[in-house]
């Protein structure tokens, strides 16, 4: 029997949580030799509405593309923590952005926050990279692609222009996460 990883990425439209699962995703599958499959949904607006972005990861084949029962959860808006915390599984790992999501939710599972989307804007420069420092941190928690594979996968994914900037934006959230669950 295979073992089936569900992660979802979830927050407002435009915060890049799609990029964010499609990188993971290939980076489970180009680079690691899993099997994965993305999915995404976002509301009628394209920004600014709810969104989220689902991964698949397993070792065998995958046979339903969504996610029922969530391993690891990102919820950039309080919004989001509120409506999929509850997709969450036991003993599963919530990701939060500290200064959006500011009553969290209850439930059996673990809980990681920091400061995401200001630590794009203050650590980084860029609050356009919140996504990457988000995927950096999900990388760090979930524990199911290496650090170097996902980078990988990032730098293969942003235009050249930005490298040091999405690099940089992964390895601060990675680092933040680890700091964090501590």
């Amino acid at each position: 029997m295979s073992k089936r990883y569900e992660i979802r990425f979830s927050g407002a439209g435009g915060q890049g949580l799609i990029l964010a699962g499609v990188i993971m995703a290939e980076a489970a599958s180009i680079y690691e030799g899993l099997q994965a499959v993305q999915s995404q949904s976002y509301g009628p607006e394209a920004r600014g509405g709810s969104s989220k972005s689902e991964v698949i990861i397993s070792d065998g084949p995958i046979d339903y593309p969504k996610a029922t029962i969530v391993d690891a959860l990102l919820a950039l808006t309080q919004e989001a923590a509120d409506k999929y915390s509850v997709d969450l599984k036991e003993g599963g790992v919530l990701l939060i952005d500290s200064e959006l999501v500011t009553k969290q939710p209850k439930g059996n599972f673990k809980v990681v926050s920091f400061p995401i989307t200001s630590t794009a804007k203050n650590e980084v420069g860029r609050e356009i990279v919140t996504n990457i420092v988000a995927l950096g941190a999900m990388v760090a928690l979930t524990g199911m692609i290496t650090r170097e594979n996902a980078e990988k996968a990032v730098l293969a994914r942003v235009p050249e222009a930005f490298l040091e900037l999405n690099k940089k934006a992964f390895n601060i959230g990675y680092e933040k996460a680890l700091a964090a669950q501590a």
